[in-house]
């Protein structure tokens, strides 16, 4: 007591000055953090995983996100002061930066490249973001208190459309504008966008409701329809209006209100009764800004039933969750693994987790959203990169706020700030879709989902009819459960499956162009039979090149070492790899013939030629030059499924998961090309193709045929393809493996030397070859080599292949001494301008 009497309080509180620095991972390829010193004012308000506006270098302004916050100030450069801070919540969780810090160390790349490839663009900013007024803000007429500056900004939009941050700092005369910024997009008066994006604007509709006196006032309702009684198309808009709208039951629901075009699109009702009730103010109109994920709230109780076989199917998977974190599916097509999937979501979320189910293909989430839709209602979140930045970062907030527990997307989805994920679903987990190229970081979603679920404590089910041969293997090994499904849901049957010699048929004179008569009859069959018909040719555009018949010549790309594919629609020819297009030559450019033909054959000639030969025939294309617009995929997947189109033509997008119970053909136009590829996984790749897109064919109980037309119907795959023999395949396979030393046995690296002159590439590899030869060892390093495309975009290839024995390799170290090999190549003199690319487990 007497400590307490003789203890001086002071008049005014002492704050402790803590000088604080932030460790910030900037969007850019920078090997390491960047360290900015935290004003005094800002000790509270920056937060880890928070976005905070900072400036690099001499004009550049950029968003970046905290890493860590601590006392230690920068040896080799004075840490330059945060300039803002832009969140008061963490926008990336805890577990999402373990993650981007393991991806930036596996798949060797920058952080920066990580964050870069992770966040939507609306979530990041740069000198370069513009501002512009929000769509629903009006100076004349909204009273917003502003400052004088927050004044100035509004006038200058008033007269652009758009400022850069550059401009405003200009125009405000001041190095601190952000908060004003800042503060004007809190009180809803600008937004931002960026340069190379569209716009932002909020997804709004239009929406009336009865104006609230005829509600609120006793007999006012009687009398307007009095009033009305004269004019019965204005009465008719009204009772339609109370027909939907109980007014006198619940008012609340008045003040909602309904869609305006509701109501103009009845054909029953005048559009313009409706404008001179909202011109008289009997009806209120109003605008609301809208989700752009509407779900189907109310079908959420949608029941499903499991058949006996997938209860089995999923007691299993719940039993070994138990013990191992990692499950494998094996399903035959068509054996209801989807069912088995939504089951185990439910599952999940009466747990109180989160769930992120991978696809991928962006087609398949068109279809499958509809059906999770019905289950799951607004609790379900849609990612995948057909939808705008604004889409992207909604789906974002929503998971951060709690709104999305259930998440359907493609790979890009793995980059979700999760923050309670108890199970990760990957379908279809063979697919090498799941692979990023370029730009890096090159990542596997498959590999990055896993441990993204390791990092979460989830547990994680992958699901294909095909297992990639190193998931087959980890569940042989016993460190991934296996749980298999081996019949058809209902009476489904797997279809039958012939093989047509087109050798066989050519002399015979039964080929058709690029289809055997047997294809051709059976096509015709099914249309009589009003069934449809998937047509797959693993090439898009019309042919894969063109030739002159006098002189042989065939039109190469100027940048790339490829012949130009011709695309008959747009009358070009195009490249596909760099893009780019010429018109299609009238003439022979080297002889001045004009006899030039078409080699080959892709989608757009299959498509072409069917409509010449079965002209009542409604055909469809699906590939990448077919599905490039927003809602592509939605539109030729509906009009199948809806019977408007009953032969469908693709690539590889028609061979994924599609479900269409109409479907009792599938026809492989061309096998050859798949089987006989220079690869060691093209066995594994074309039996799963052809199992895939077979696997269309005879879903719900009517008979399925499948046709595969091939020149050599006694190679070893077709019959393993037949009998639908995985095991065989897989034994074949990793009895290979073993002997060449290739994956499940050894991790794999590619690196690519590119350089814009062909000796300097070719030098290079040969330095680099050497040094990671002494580092590594003469049965590590293969190469270099030349690639069969040794020149893309001006540049010229070369390759190096490292194999790192699974068994006693220290990866982290052999990942040092690649990295310090090329950091050391790079220095070279002789060597200015190279790129060097690393590529962790290709495929």
């Amino acid at each position: 007591m007497s400590e307490l009497l003789n203890f001086n309080f002071p008049s005014e509180p002492t704050v402790e000055r803590v000088t604080l620095f932030a460790d910030v991972i900037l969007p850019l390829p920078l090997p390491r953090l960047y360290t900015y010193r935290i004003p005094l004012e800002m000790n509270d308000e920056v937060l880890i995983g928070a976005r905070v506006i900072v400036q690099f270098g001499a004009k550049r302004v950029l968003s970046c996100i905290v890493a860590d916050i601590h006392e230690n100030a920068p040896e080799e450069y004075q840490a330059k002061y945060i300039l803002d801070v832009l969140d008061d919540k963490p926008i990336v969780t805890a577990p999402q930066l373990k993650l981007f810090k393991w991806m930036a160390e596996y798949y060797m790349c920058t952080i920066g490249e990580v964050i870069n490839a992770a966040l939507p663009s609306a979530l990041k900013l740069s000198s370069e973001s513009r501002i512009q007024l929000h769509p629903q803000y009006n100076p004349e007429e909204d009273e917003l208190i502003l400052a004088a500056q927050e004044e100035k900004i509004i006038y200058a939009l008033q007269q652009n459309q758009s400022l850069t941050f550059t401009e405003v700092g200009n125009l405000l005369q001041l190095k601190s504008y952000h908060k004003f910024i800042k503060s004007l997009i809190q009180k809803e008066a600008i937004i931002i966008f960026e340069q190379i994006s569209d716009k932002f604007s909020p997804k709004v509709v239009k929406k009336v409701r009865l104006s609230e006196h005829f509600v609120q006032e006793e007999g006012m309702l009687e009398e307007l329809f009095n009033q009305l009684t004269p004019k019965p198309k204005q009465l008719d808009v009204l009772l339609n209006y109370l027909q939907r709208v109980p007014v006198h039951q619940d008012v609340n629901q008045n003040y909602k209100g309904i869609e305006k075009n509701v109501l103009t699109n009845n054909p029953h009702l005048s559009v313009s009764s409706v404008n001179s009730l909202v011109k008289k103010g009997v009806l209120e109109q109003f605008d609301q800004v809208v989700s752009r994920f509407p779900m189907d709230v109310e079908a959420q109780q949608l029941p499903m039933t499991l058949s006996e076989y997938q209860e089995k199917a999923k007691d299993e998977i719940l039993g070994l969750f138990k013990e191992k974190d990692t499950v494998l599916l094996h399903g035959i097509t068509g054996s209801g693994k989807t069912e088995v999937y939504i089951d185990l979501i439910k599952h999940a979320l009466e747990a109180g987790g989160q769930v992120l189910y991978l696809l991928p293909e962006i087609a398949l989430t068109a279809q499958i959203v509809t059906r999770l839709m019905k289950v799951f209602g607004d609790k379900l979140g849609v990612y995948h990169s057909k939808f705008s930045d604004n889409e992207r970062a909604e789906v974002w907030q929503g998971i951060l706020s709690g709104r999305f527990q259930v998440v359907v997307g493609v790979r890009s989805s793995i980059f979700l700030p999760f923050h309670d994920l108890s199970l990760l679903i990957i379908d279809e987990e063979h697919e090498a879709s799941y692979k990023q190229y370029d730009p890096a970081p090159r990542y596997n979603a498959r590999e990055t989902g896993l441990m993204m679920a390791h990092l979460q404590r989830a547990k994680t089910l992958l699901g294909s009819a095909t297992p990639s041969i190193e998931s087959y293997y980890n569940c042989q090994t016993g460190r991934w459960g296996l749980v298999s499904m081996t019949k058809r849901f209902g009476k489904a049957q797997l279809p039958d499956i012939e093989l047509v010699d087109t050798r066989d048929e050519q002399k015979r004179k039964n080929m058709h162009s690029h289809f055997s008569g047997k294809l051709l009859t059976a096509i015709e069959e099914r249309l009589q039979r009003q069934e449809q018909v998937i047509l797959f040719q693993n090439r898009r555009g019309y042919a894969p090149f063109i030739s002159c018949d006098e002189c042989s010549w065939i039109p190469k790309c100027k940048y790339c070492a490829v012949s130009l594919s011709y695309h008959k629609y747009n009358n070009e020819l195009r490249c596909h790899y760099c893009g780019y297009h010429e018109r299609m030559p009238h003439d022979c450019p080297a002889c001045g013939a004009t006899t030039l033909k078409s080699m080959g054959f892709g989608t757009e000639k299959v498509e072409d030629e069917l409509k010449l030969m079965l002209p009542k025939a409604e055909v469809q294309r699906m590939d990448l030059d077919t599905t490039k617009a927003k809602n592509s995929y939605q539109q030729i997947i509906a009009d199948f499924e809806n019977g408007k189109t009953n032969v469908l033509v693709g690539t590889q997008m028609v061979t994924k998961g599609l479900d269409f119970e109409n479907v009792s053909l599938v026809g492989i136009l061309n096998a050859d090309t798949i089987i006989n590829f220079p690869d060691y996984r093209a066995h594994e790749r074309a039996y799963q193709l052809f199992v895939q897109v077979s696997g269309r064919a005879g879903r719900k109980g009517k008979p399925g045929s499948v046709i595969i037309q091939t020149r050599d119907p006694l190679q070893s795959i077709f019959r393993k393809v037949r009998n639908n023999d995985y095991q065989s395949l897989y034994e074949h396979e990793i009895e290979e493996r073993m002997r060449f030393s290739y994956p499940p046995f050894v991790r794999m690296i590619r690196i690519t030397i590119k350089h814009a002159e062909e000796d300097t590439s070719e030098n290079a590899a040969i330095v680099l070859a050497k040094d990671l030869t002494d580092r590594l060892g003469k049965q590590q390093v293969l190469g270099p080599e030349v690639p069969y495309i040794f020149k893309i975009r001006n540049l010229f290839l070369n390759e190096i292949h490292i194999k790192l024995p699974r068994s006693n390799t220290n990866l982290r170290a052999a990942k040092d001494q690649l990295s310090q090999a090329i950091f050391n190549l790079k220095l070279l003199p002789d060597f200015k301008g190279l790129r060097v690319v690393v590529d962790v487990d290709p495929v």
